[in-house]
């Protein structure tokens, strides 16, 4: 496999980067579960909106060309991101998101080529290392068991749904529950991490 070099792009270089981010999603989640809702032009959209987001930081990885991008911003202390939340929000994650000092993980994503090769890890842990948060959130999409698909995953990579879970488990993350989900075909699992001080 080619050297993978990781750097972290301000917001300015996402936007300017934000043409071969939306070629890596696409090549990313190809063929995997919800792609109406992955489609280019959404997520170019979605990109939009999340560079503009407080808190926004960003690690791609190069090797030659874009293999991989990880992404995410602070969630807003108005607890919005929570709505679709099943079941009851325990109380210390609200008061952690009012304080401001939660990070939502809102994509990871590496090329085919470039996976199980650690890529995924060092972009997250180069992320996430100087984060000044008490929380770190990720939300992992799942098919619906009783779709009859072979459980491809779109989030985190394209990965099966059984891999996105055990990379956010080998990270140290926990599970902490459901979000209601944006497609008919998939489930999000809500993935929590706090860091350590």
């Amino acid at each position: 496999m080619t050297e993978v070099y990781l750097r972290r792009l301000s917001r300015w270089q996402a936007e300017q980067q934000r043409a071969a981010v939306a070629d890596v999603h696409v090549t990313a989640y190809r063929g995997a579960a919800g792609a109406e809702y992955r489609d280019r032009q959404g997520f170019l959209d979605r990109f939009e909106q999340h560079v503009q987001r407080l808190g926004f930081d960003m690690m791609v990885a190069d090797a030659g060309g874009l293999v991989g991008c990880a992404y995410g911003f602070r969630v807003e202390r108005t607890g919005e991101w929570w709505s679709d939340f099943r079941g009851e929000l325990p109380t210390d994650i609200e008061e952690l998101t009012a304080s401001g000092r939660t990070f939502l993980l809102a994509e990871l994503m590496v090329l085919p080529a470039h996976r199980r090769h650690g890529v995924a890890t060092l972009m997250g842990e180069r992320l996430l290392a100087r984060l000044e948060t008490d929380l770190v959130v990720a939300a992992v999409d799942l098919e619906r068991p009783d779709d009859g698909k072979d459980g491809e995953d779109g989030a985190r990579g394209g990965r099966p749904a059984n891999a996105a879970q055990e990379t956010v488990r080998s990270w140290g993350w926990s599970k902490l529950g459901l979000l209601a989900p944006h497609s008919p075909s998939a489930v999000r699992e809500v993935w929590i991490r706090r860091p350590l001080r």
